[in-house]
């Protein structure tokens, strides 16, 4: 048992070291050359499927309507219901942009489990254009991100399919997403890179995904996937599935939340860990091998010794210097560090939320309580 402990102790030092190098050499933040701004760019459909608003949704949604593009832009702002909240915001932001190709659009009724990707079906044939911007409600946009995502997707001899980028959380305001930023700005888009440098990523992150119309329309538009949690994987699997790559531009978008304490902050995590293993239930399993917190401590716990102890905080130590690291580079700035301690503490509650995702298929999302199939695809609870 000492030789398996300290096995595994080593091989999860060596998978962190691994992702932390991927990281390094990614060129996050990166921008597209002048050389391509010149020509007129292709116009773009943008979809923003809404629900509820929060202090930051006035922002969040007035960047998209900022953006620095030079090609025509559409904006779809889709509501299941006229009386929900958010109306008020986007008709005032309207009123301030008279001049822009930009509506509110009330959807008819839910067609599927996942009410985002409803409103997202019924967005889809009011499009306008040939590439279709899928963003998340509670996202902040830099001005210049559909030029760069836009332009990655046309890059000549690459036959992208899909274009996603990074996200970090923007506003952990509480202890509770303090521990959910070291999962988000340290270890998710490290562990993707890391998972890229294996082979080509076959799916997508949500936040922010470009695509064309002729690929939506190949895997059954927005409407095949009605019934599925992890739309934005879906999407991204589908497509590549089809023979079209998915790239990641080094563009990074704010995501906004409004204030969480540790119950909302676990349920969300949770069903992220149940999304996850559900679409990649192998990886998933295999991921508890690169908490470097974990198998050091179970080693030293199990001996005791000089040299075994000197491992372990060698490990704590880089633990804590890559996800400072990582978090510096994904979001340019040093609020963080006041809670250097935290990373430790998120990987040993990790292995709880590892072990409940094996262990159910309930999850609550958006306020509704539901079942999630082996599939990925959901169903209300009872049904």
């Amino acid at each position: 048992m000492n030789a398996i402990l300290g096995s595994l102790g080593l091989l999860s030092l060596l998978l962190m070291l691994w992702q932390w190098a991927v990281a390094r050499r990614f060129p996050l933040h990166r921008r597209v050359g002048e050389s391509w701004l010149s020509p007129l760019p292709p116009p773009v459909t943008l979809l923003k499927p809404l629900k509820g608003h929060d202090d930051s949704t006035e922002a969040c949604l007035r960047s998209w309507l900022a953006q620095d593009y030079r090609g025509r832009t559409q904006v779809l702002f889709g509501v299941a219901s006229a009386d929900d909240p958010v109306c008020a915001i986007v008709r005032k932001l309207l009123e301030e942009s008279p001049g822009s190709d930009a509506r509110l659009v009330v959807c008819g009724p839910l067609q599927g489990a996942n009410a985002k990707v409803s409103k997202l079906a019924e967005l889809e044939p009011l499009a306008k254009h040939d590439i279709l911007v899928v963003s998340d409600a509670d996202v902040c946009a830099p001005p210049d991100l559909l030029t760069n995502i836009v332009a990655l997707l046309c890059e000549p001899l690459k036959d992208y399919g899909l274009v996603n980028c990074f996200y970090r959380l923007a506003n952990p305001t509480t202890l509770a997403m303090q521990w959910e930023a070291v999962a988000i700005n340290a270890d998710f888009w490290s562990q993707v890179l890391q998972a890229q440098s294996l082979k080509p990523i076959d799916f997508a992150l949500g936040a922010v995904m470009a695509t064309r119309r002729q690929q939506l329309q190949e895997i059954g538009g927005f409407q095949a996937l009605g019934d599925c949690l992890a739309d934005d994987y879906q999407l991204g699997k589908r497509i590549a599935r089809r023979g079209h790559r998915i790239a990641i531009s080094p563009v990074v978008v704010e995501c906004w939340s409004e204030p969480m304490g540790w119950t909302a902050v676990w349920k969300h995590q949770l069903r992220w860990a149940r999304t996850i293993r559900v679409c990649q239930p192998a990886p998933y399993f295999f991921s508890l091998l690169s908490n470097a917190t974990l198998w050091p401590l179970l080693w030293l716990l199990a001996n005791p010794a000089k040299p075994v102890l000197a491992f372990a905080l060698s490990c704590l130590g880089v633990r804590l210097w890559s996800a400072l690291d990582l978090q510096h580079r994904l979001t340019q700035s040093r609020w963080h560090t006041a809670y250097w301690w935290l990373a430790p503490i998120k990987d040993l509650l990790q292995v709880i939320i590892w072990l409940l995702a094996f262990t159910g298929n309930r999850i609550e999302w958006r306020g509704q309580h539901l079942r999630l199939r082996r599939d990925g695809t959901l169903v209300k609870r009872g049904s």
